[in-house]
């Protein structure tokens, strides 16, 4: 199966009112995947605000692993994942 990669810029709330987090957030997809289904996609992610979609793109597999790198150090995913897991 081929993947294709992907960078999306997305708008987090639950930081207080009336505020919002952009944070990168760096994908892996089926290769028949467009633009149009990784929107979809990011759009249902825990956290994420309404229109909370600030941009998408595809990247190249060796973006992806910098960017994924990135994202494990970012604190504010940190505690969101910590907290959906306590939730779940």
């Amino acid at each position: 199966m081929e993947w294709s990669y992907w960078k999306v810029i997305l708008k987090y709330g639950h930081v207080g009112f009336r505020k919002e987090v952009s944070v990168a957030r760096h994908l892996v997809m089926p290769g028949e995947y467009t633009l149009l289904d990784v929107i979809k996609l990011a759009q249902h992610m825990p956290g994420v605000k309404a229109r909370g979609i600030l941009s998408a793109r595809r990247i190249t597999v060796e973006d992806y692993l910098i960017g994924h790198r990135k994202e494990a150090e970012n604190f504010y995913l940190q505690q969101l994942k910590t907290f959906n897991k306590i939730t779940s």
